[in-house]
């Protein structure tokens, strides 16, 4: 495969021609002087720069044009001639031309495309407004698939897309809306052949040829005529000369009103050249590229180059390995196994070994010299140079030379124009680097992979009057993030009506209300005139989503219900603005706070941020230059000491104001720049809420900013606000004398559907924060401002809470809701926005629905006061509230199934379960009896649990100490899907005398919900009715897990994937648990073969989705190829479990099943792996290296191999000879567990009574002082151990 290195290019024919000068033959002292010509196929040049004069001729041996550079000086070549590698010169050109790292030289030219490269947006052009803009190919967002218009169309980007518009009203979109009009798809504007660098020219401009064009839309008997439904631009090119000619052809459809109108719409584009079929694709950055994998070929099969990878623990992985990237050098290294070779393997076995691992699966035999070469084509592709270590060691008895590291080296080269110059490898060498290693006393060898790239490129001179390098239009530096907004509006509107005089500034457009200042940055938005008086708009937004909305004029009632915002207020307080000495921002916090924002905005809510700063920021300026502007002489006289303590005059803060306006502004409008996103400041005052026309002014004002996805930021003018006036709120409507009421009267104006006020507090608290008994208000409802105390206000600001929470009710009353929460605590103030819009439990929570149960804290609250209550009962009373609850499951049999049947109809009608889930939620009377029997276990078993004496010592003469058992306090379980878990983890609570907190899944609502009226019903004999709480509320789990203070201990009883969520997101609470369960049964040479196959297809068959069912077979070398190993397969075969190879069990077996992906998978389905392991000592090894430390068993009948396997595997089940389905409380004769557990810590395996409690230590003294024992004291200490007292027999 191999080829000539004389043909390296892939049809690329350099050439050095006589040619006639451009004079054409001209004959000059009787002789034709000749031109320096060199050339390349014009099928191969996207762009050319050079300065010289170009032709196109015709190749002498073949009928492909070729584009040629007329030179006059041989010195100024414009090609590259790659240099012929030869492998006994290639450590000279390595060494020559070797790099440390993948960086170009410094005399690399720069990269000016004077054409369009692969991927670069196409230009188009308005000559009626002369207006520079590009070609858009719209795009379907989030799960409705709606039309993103802004997506520019990529050269050379040949595809199709197809996205949805809904119309509110199509009445009036049909002869508005520019999308359904053919017309605005060719119409008023040309596209640009190249790329333009300052003034577009005539020449350069293509006009779009439409093809049968449709008339335009109209309405008709109510539907919309002649939209457009498909449109296809067919774009030829050339690579020499850009783009030749653009058409366009549309279908149509009719569209009939009605309230959710919607059209499907596809748009193509196709670009397509003259150039003959054969030549192979360029793009603008050609050859191999940075980072694209690295090709080679072994017989023909193309595939990457690749290294070796190490696992976790530092071995060689066997499957998976490190792709090899162009121009990114790479090192690795790991340890290779020779143990199961060393003792009957020769030296020249070990040697391959080791070269087939470097090797991967196979050698490698060729190289690609460019990225896009073909297997077919023997000219694109070399060999590569191997040189592999000598079979015999040097001076050492029983050695043998073998492979420890690998050196890939590549050198490369960039060939052809340096205007497009093209990577390409030159040569490859595979160098082997080995060392001796003893038979006998190595097991491991510490094997490394080193990839190199060497840049071999010969760079020329730059020729005379080389192009310069020009700057792009401002706006097309953000073209992948500008979107096309078609916003029908009257010219006069944003300039004229209500919004005048109109003031330009470089820049920026300045909009002048009486007492309103509105400003727009001008950069970002150009606008082109369409016909009808429309405007086309560009706004720097990523992307629109699905659209939001809500009838407005009632207040959201739950947190959950908040991410259905659509229009959101977010006010900032001094506190979060400004820094902790009151002078100059808190940039972090800002630019956080403008992430989220831009993040909400980019979803499609509309924004609007309340901000304070001003004065904060002017004062900072102002300190400033008042330092600036003392005397030099005063400032080197003073010392650096009074430097310090030199005093400033106090500032007034409306001059702060007028002097730091500006530049937060701007800060804000770079911040929001960095997410494309536009930004607008307005400047009121009271006085501005009052005026009628002013009011309508401002509200027109905002309501245009947000419909042109801009985010207005709103701050009184504090330059010229009057003092505030006490008691000034008239006829209800709150007066604006701070951001707090600023913030509530305009989110009550502009009927949004959230505030957020951030401050320095978490939120509302029921007095003082700091104070010892203040406790955080989760939901404040309107009654409870009685009870509310409030403190002092914040160090800067002019509100304080009691402002917050008086214009929090205000807003409320006019339909909004409001969430109060803290802006400046770093571990949540960069997502507390976020996380308010989710729902999540932050801050305070203004609502006028108040729940009829208790919130969860009170829960927890009752939980704990009855969980005490139930521990002080007496242990034949806890047996008894057990005991009673068994007999409620029996008696009221008719009303749980009959619960439940209608938790599986709702389950079943959504579809949302799986049938294994399903099966889960199911109860039957059979169950329902399996449940009672164990509950009275529980309760037999229950007599002495709490209270128990577990040691006795006698410290000293009436000095006894004691270990207690005591319940752990108040227990949160989440179960998924399973009702029956209620009653038996309720069971469990009750005789270890536990609080208990039941979070339930939705799907078993009411089966939940009649389960633990009977757990309370039983609960009520003693009075401790509360002691078990079922949350019916709203609350996310994640919330749950923050309870730190409220939950002691919390048990997940459910996926894999919902422990590892709860482990996740609990905060100070430990989690009780196993996130996996990856089972192992072991099968030694020992084993029976009667009990093989029953064990194993108990363990895998009986209930495969169970956590304790086996995942892993591991099977003993010797077992292969025997009857017992057969019976095996047979078995599983005929209970249709599907078999995993191992990777070693695959190595044994030339037609073997699929490949495991991995070892450390739980199937939780009829499916396994097998494994071959040599010794129960590797059995042991593999488990401890891929288990979950859940359940493992081995089958064997020597005893002596059993006791290893029992007393090595460190999990919290390992059986002998039984299936591992016995991991189960039940099974145990705990009565039921609460889970199994396969922590180290407290409990392990199943969790029955005891893993539910700890210990507490009780010390009976008299007059007893440590001093006594002091070595003057009367006393000594005896440690002596007392016998405990005898437990109840029954």
């Amino acid at each position: 495969m191999a080829g000539s290195r004389a043909v390296l290019l892939p049809l690329l024919l350099l050439a050095s021609l006589p040619a006639l000068s451009p004079a054409g033959a001209a004959q000059r002292s009787g002789r034709s002087r000749s031109v320096s010509q060199v050339c390349v196929e014009k099928s191969l040049i996207f762009r050319s720069n050079t300065p010289y004069s170009t032709d196109i001729v015709s190749d002498p041996g073949g009928q492909d044009p070729l584009f040629c550079v007329q030179l006059d000086d041989s010195k100024l070549n414009y090609f590259q001639q790659p240099q012929d590698i030869k492998e006994s010169d290639f450590a000279e050109f390595s060494e020559k031309y070797g790099r440390h790292s993948f960086v170009a030289p410094s005399q690399v030219q720069p990269s000016f495309s004077a054409f369009y490269r692969a991927g670069d947006p196409i230009l188009i052009y308005f000559d009626s407004s002369s207006v520079l803009s590009m070609l858009r190919q719209p795009i379907k967002v989030g799960a409705s698939g709606l039309c993103v218009d802004g997506n520019p169309a990529g050269f050379l980007d040949s595809k199709s897309t197809s996205c949805t518009r809904i119309f509110a009203n199509l009445s009036k979109s049909c002869m508005t809306d520019p999308a359904l009009d053919a017309a605005s798809y060719y119409h008023d504007f040309t596209v640009l052949k190249v790329p333009i660098n300052d003034t577009v020219m005539p020449s350069m401009k293509v006009n779009v040829t439409a093809v049968s064009p449709p008339g335009a839309p109209h309405m008709k008997d109510n539907t919309c005529i002649n939209v457009v439904s498909e449109v296809i631009y067919e774009i030829e090119y050339s690579g020499t000369s850009g783009i030749q000619s653009v058409s366009v052809q549309f279908k149509v459809s009719n569209i009939s009103v009605n309230s959710r109108s919607s059209l499907q719409q596809h748009f193509t584009i196709h670009f397509w050249t003259r150039t003959l079929s054969h030549t192979l694709p360029r793009s603008g950055n050609p050859g191999y590229i940075t980072g694209a994998p690295l090709l080679i070929a072994n017989s023909g099969a193309k595939q990457h180059m690749s290294i070796l990878r190490s696992e976790s623990d530092g071995s060689c992985s066997q499957f998976l390995r490190h792709t090899v990237q162009f121009g990114r050098n790479m090192r690795t290294g790991c340890k290779i196994s020779l143990s199961p070779i060393l003792e009957d393997s020769n030296c020249s076995y070990i040697q391959q070994k080791l070269y087939k691992a470097f090797q991967g699966m196979n050698s490698a035999e060729d190289f690609a010299v460019t990225g896009s070469a073909h297997s077919t084509q023997a000219e694109e592709w070399m060999t590569i140079l191997i040189e592999n270590c000598s079979v015999e060691a040097v001076n050492c008895t029983s050695c043998c030379m073998v492979p420890v590291t690998l050196e890939i080296q590549i050198l490369w080269t960039k060939v052809g124009l340096l205007s497009n110059p093209q990577a390409q490898v030159v040569g490859t060498r595979h160098l082997y680097q080995c060392q001796p290693l003893k038979f006998l006393n190595t097991s491991l060898v510490p094997v490394t992979t080193i990839v190199t790239f060497t840049d071999m490129t010969e760079w020329p001179e730059p020729p005379r009057g080389q192009p310069q390098m020009h700057w792009k239009l401002p706006f097309d530096i953000f073209f992948p993030f500008k979107i096309s907004l078609i916003c029908r509006r009257h010219l006069k509107m944003l300039c004229r009506a209500a919004l005048s005089p109109l003031v330009r500034s470089p820049g920026w457009c300045f909009v002048s209300l009486p007492h309103v200042t509105a400003a727009i940055s001008r950069s970002y938005l150009p606008c082109q005139r369409l016909r009808n008086e429309s405007i086309r708009c560009w706004s720097n937004i990523p992307f629109i989503t699905v659209p939001l909305s809500r009838a407005h004029g009632k207040s959201f009632a739950h947190r959950s219900e908040l991410k259905h915002a659509k229009r959101i207020v977010v006010k900032l307080g001094s506190a979060v603005v400004t820094r902790g000495d009151e002078c100059g921002l808190a940039l972090g916090r800002l630019a956080s706070i403008v992430e989220q924002v831009s993040m909400l905005q980019n979803q499609g809510r509309e924004m609007m941020i309340v901000t304070s700063g001003a004065v904060a920021f002017g004062k900072q300026r102002l300190r400033h230059e008042i330092l600036l502007s003392q005397s030099v002489r005063q400032a080197l006289h003073s010392g650096q000491s009074q430097l310090k303590d030199m005093a400033i005059p106090v500032l007034e803060a409306r001059a702060c104001a007028a002097a730091g306006q500006s530049g937060l502004m701007a800060l804000y409008e770079a911040m929001f720049t960095q997410y494309s996103i536009c930004a607008a400041q307005i400047l009121v005052t009271n006085l501005d809420f009052h005026d009628e026309q002013k009011r309508r002014n401002l509200n027109g004002t905002l309501h245009e900013l947000l419909r042109m996805n801009i985010v207005p930021i709103i701050n009184t003018n504090d330059a010229v606000v009057p003092p505030p006036e006490p008691n000034s709120d008239l006829q209800g409507v709150i007066s604006v004398k701070d951001n707090d009421s600023l913030a509530a009267r305009l989110a009550v104006e502009m009927k949004t559907d959230l505030l957020i006020v951030l401050s320095d507090v978490e939120g509302l608290f029921d007095s003082p924060p700091g104070s010892d008994d203040a406790k955080l208000i989760d939901i404040f409802y309107p009654g409870d401002q009685q009870s509310v105390t409030f403190g002092t206000k914040s160090r800067v600001g002019m509100g304080g809470m009691e402002a917050k929470v008086k214009a929090a009710l205000w807003a409320l009353q006019g339909g909004t809701s409001v969430v109060i929460a803290n802006g400046t605590h770093p571990k949540i103030s960069g997502h507390v926005i976020t996380d308010i819009v989710e729902g999540k439990k932050v801050g305070t929570f203004f609502s006028e629905v108040k729940p009829a149960g208790p919130t969860v804290e009170q829960q927890a609250e009752m939980a704990r006061a009855g969980g005490r209550t139930l521990a002080a009962l007496q242990p034949e009373q806890r047996a008894e509230i057990i005991y009673r609850l068994a007999d409620l499951l029996t008696d009221q049999r008719e009303e749980i199934l009959l619960a439940n049947k209608k938790d599986l109809e709702e389950a079943e009608n959504k579809g949302r379960l799986a049938l294994p889930l399903l099966k889960r939620l199911s109860l039957s009377t059979s169950k329902l009896n399996s449940l009672a029997i164990g509950l009275r276990q529980i309760a037999a078993s229950s007599q002495d649990s709490v209270g128990r004496v577990i040691r006795r010592t006698r410290i000293a003469k009436d000095l006894d100490l004691e270990q207690v058992t005591v319940p752990i306090g108040v227990l949160l379980v989440i179960f998924e899907s399973r009702p029956d878990c209620l009653p038996q983890v309720s069971a469990l609570a009750i005789a270890s005398g536990n609080g208990l907190l039941l979070k339930g899944g939705k799907e078993a609502a009411h089966s939940n919900q009649i389960l633990h009226h009977l757990t309370q019903e039983a609960l009520s004999i003693h009075g401790v009715r509360d002691a078990v709480q079922l949350v019916n509320t709203r609350e996310e789990v994640e919330d749950l897990c923050r309870l730190d203070k409220l939950i002691d201990l919390i048990i997940p009883r459910g996926s894999s994937q919902l422990v590892r969520n709860i482990q996740k997101a609990a905060k100070g609470i430990p989690v009780m648990g196993h996130s996996e369960g990856i089972c192992h049964v072991y099968v030694d040479t020992d084993a029976s073969v009667e009990k093989v196959t029953r064990i194993i297809r108990d363990s895998k068959c009986e209930y495969p989705a169970a956590c304790n069912a086996l995942e892993t077979l591991l099977i003993h070398r010797d077992l292969l190829r025997t009857p017992l190993f057969d019976q095996i397969i047979d078995m599983l075969r005929v209970e249709q479990v599907k078999i995993h190879a191992g990777p070693k069990f695959a190595s044994y077996l030339t037609f073997s099943p699929s490949e495991v992906k991995s070892l450390r998978i739980e199937y939780g389905d009829l499916e396994c792996c097998i494994e071959v392991v040599d010794s129960v000592q590797e059995a042991v090894e593999h488990i401890h290296k891929y288990g979950s430390s859940h359940t493992d068993v081995i089958i064997t009948e020597n005893e002596k191999t059993a006791e290893f396997f029992l007393q090595h595997v460190d999990s919290a089940c390992v059986f002998w000879n039984a299936s591992t389905r016995f991991s189960d409380g039940y099974r145990f004769g705990l009565g039921a567990e609460v889970g199994i557990s396969t922590s180290r810590i407290h409990a392990r395996g199943p969790v029955g009574i005891e893993g539910l409690l700890t210990t507490k230590w009780l010390l009976r003294g008299n007059n007893h002082v440590v001093s006594d024992f002091s070595e003057h004291g009367s006393m000594k200490y005896l440690h002596e151990s007392l016998p405990l007292p005898q437990r109840n027999a029954n």
